[in-house]
């Protein structure tokens, strides 16, 4: 079940989204033009490395991965997944919050995912890397903001491709319900890091859960859509 399309119209530009996504692109093509020696010390020093925290000995500049972590990436498909759903999802939420509460939430989001990421793997040595984290808070905003909207989503079948209306609360329920389990599922291994930072994805989530009605831009700051303003065959809210 792959998403495809967000049903929620959006008013005004989404420049911090583009930069965003901009701004991984670049550095993950800088960082693959590197030579494999250098790729493993830039991991190492802006990625996450829950272990190097347990030391007693701590310098500010020790935790600028927390920020630096959302701009790399583990690979190609890595990159291309979570740009896909800031583009996706992104536009939607710094429409509705607005261009600096937007970069605002998503840094927190992305700090958040890094901070459970540090409580669930303490002793890990593997360097933790990508945007996941923030946008999982940017699902989160989306969830708790259009609980009703639909997501049009592509369900292959074979060759065959199928396309879906689905409630967003089910979609990005399912989805989270899949973080649960696997990461719920690391207790059980014996591996000194993750392959992927379901504790982030879970921590950047309830953070964009949390943070969405508290940043949401005030009604007069922001005029309400028309009812005919949606998108064609859905309502202002994403609703069929």
């Amino acid at each position: 079940m792959f998403p495809i399309r967000n049903t929620v119209p959006t008013r005004y530009p989404a420049i911090v989204t583009w930069c965003l996504i901009f701004a991984n692109c670049f550095i993950f093509f800088i960082q693959i033009g590197l030579s494999p020696r250098e790729q493993e010390a830039l991991l190492y020093t802006f990625g996450l490395v829950p272990a190097r925290y347990m030391e007693s000995s701590l310098s500010p500049a020790d935790f600028l991965p927390f920020l630096t972590m959302m701009f790399l990436h583990g690979g190609w498909l890595h990159l291309i997944l979570n740009m896909w759903m800031l583009w996706l999802f992104g536009p939607t939420i710094e429409d509705r919050l607005g261009h600096g509460a937007f970069l605002g939430f998503y840094f927190a989001c992305g700090i958040a995912a890094a901070v459970a990421h540090l409580f669930f793997n303490p002793t890990s040595i593997v360097p933790a890397v990508g945007a996941s984290g923030a946008i999982a808070g940017v699902l989160g905003c989306y969830v708790r903001l259009f609980p009703l909207a639909r997501v049009i989503v592509l369900v292959p079948i074979i060759f065959i491709p199928l396309f879906f209306e689905v409630p967003a609360l089910a979609f990005v329920g399912i989805w989270f319900i899949m973080q649960l389990l696997q990461g719920a599922a690391e207790f059980f291994t014996t591996s000194s890091g993750a392959g992927v930072a379901w504790w982030a994805h879970i921590g950047g989530f309830l953070a964009g859960l949390a943070l969405a009605p508290i940043l949401q831009r005030p009604v007069q700051t922001y005029r309400a859509y028309y009812p005919d303003e949606g998108i064609l065959g859905f309502d202002t809210s994403g609703r069929p």
